[in-house]
């Protein structure tokens, strides 16, 4: 799957749909679990796709959106079908001067009442990154995938030193991708405000930070499948792990001296090991 280029709507919608077929196909989106979005420095039109106009209010005030776009999810809906049904399952907004309302565009096709449940956090990962002049766009990515959801059920690994030192010892490229590590947040309500606020802060250090017994959120800037590289990361790293368990623990993985010449080799700086 090709980075994207341009930012042509088109593309964007395209990528969005290339993800979701893939998170699905991890095991991180079964039925309507799992959400997408993609804010834009500079609004695209699509009045064409969706021609549709209502002014929204925004979960949580986002002043530092205000004249940017975000191309989201509908509540509700499957990530897997944005691929064949883009114009039902997505969204555009377009976020009004003090950023407390946008102008939500829709298809005559949507199969959706609002967007995702989760669009607070999404809103204020976004506000918190497009600050820097130099992000043009940048995506946030909620998924389920199975077995690093499944860690975060036990103990030890909701402990953020124990879960990376655990996680990114098994391969070169876990590390290389994710040299801050994982953050881990215990479990919150999900769509509350102290998840909002705790995910935000979390993915200020983090790119990845998964929600104890609900998932992961990543963030990407620039990119839109690079979101879903570091969830294939994490989950692969989380099925090894899970394998390790199963099998009675018996490798240790790679030993944090190997670790740390793999760094040194790629200049890649981390503090885990």
């Amino acid at each position: 799957m090709a980075e994207l280029i341009s930012l042509d709507l088109d593309q964007i919608i395209f990528q969005m749909g290339q993800m979701g077929q893939r998170l699905a196909s991890i095991g991180g989106a079964e039925g309507a679990a799992g959400n997408i979005s993609v804010c834009l420095r500079e609004p695209l039109d699509g009045n064409a796709l969706f021609p549709h106009v209502q002014i929204m209010d925004l979960p949580v005030p986002a002043p530092e959106l205000a004249g940017m776009m975000l191309v989201v999810s509908g509540s509700g809906c499957r990530l897997r079908e944005i691929a064949d049904a883009p114009l039902a399952n997505l969204a555009c907004v377009l976020v009004e001067p003090g950023g407390k309302t946008g102008r939500l565009f829709t298809s005559p096709q949507r199969h959706f009442k609002r967007v995702t449940s989760e669009f607070n956090s999404h809103l204020a990962v976004h506000a918190d990154h497009m600050r820097s002049s130099e992000v043009l766009f940048h995506t946030v990515l909620h998924g389920q995938p199975v077995h690093i959801t499944y860690l975060s059920h036990l103990r030890e690994y909701l402990d953020e030193k124990y879960l990376n030192r655990h996680l990114l010892r098994w391969q070169p490229e876990t590390i290389l991708n994710m040299p801050e590590g994982i953050g881990v947040l215990p479990f919150l309500l999900p769509g509350s405000a102290q998840l909002v606020v705790e995910t935000k802060l979390s993915l200020r250090e983090h790119r990845i930070v998964i929600w104890a017994r609900h998932g992961v959120m990543a963030r990407a800037e620039n990119s839109i499948i690079h979101a879903l590289d570091l969830i294939e990361y994490a989950e692969t790293a989380a099925h090894y792990e899970h394998l390790n368990l199963t099998g009675g623990g018996k490798s240790d993985g790679l030993s944090p001296e190997q670790i740390r010449e793999i760094c040194a080799s790629w200049n890649v700086k981390q503090s885990i090991f």
